[in-house]
């Protein structure tokens, strides 16, 4: 029933920024929770950032912080991922997710719903 869209990915040089967008459909998104992970190739799913249904809460992955910032524009339906001082490392396909009941977590399983994901890539 939920339908999620990411836009924003793309080739960039390290040191660079990026502004991943997760546009969802629905008219219930404000009491979404919504959190990105990313995967690169050989490597397993990993956490980046959650924000629960208000905005007011947020988390992210240790390595990010300082670096990535998640926010949402409810009036527009959309999460963001704002990706600064982007290393080679950062390189990955990234997926937006939505956990209808509204809390915020780490743990991929309590999201419901997820996007198709959308390239980033940091050269050196």
């Amino acid at each position: 029933q939920v339908q999620l869209v990411e836009s924003g990915g793309g080739l960039v040089q390290a040191g660079g920024s990026l502004r991943l967008s997760c546009r969802a459909s629905g008219r219930t998104f404000s009491s979404y929770a919504m959190g990105w992970f990313r995967q690169a190739p050989g490597k397993e799913r990993e956490f980046v950032a959650a924000v629960d249904w208000s905005g007011g809460t947020t988390y992210s992955a240790g390595s990010m912080k300082g670096r990535f910032t998640i926010s949402r524009d409810n009036a527009k339906n959309t999460v963001y991922l704002q990706m600064n001082s982007l290393k080679p490392e950062d390189t990955a396909v990234y997926y937006c997710a939505c956990n209808p009941r509204g809390i915020a977590t780490t743990t991929p399983g309590a999201y419901g719903y997820w996007g198709q994901g959308t390239q980033v890539t940091v050269s050196s």
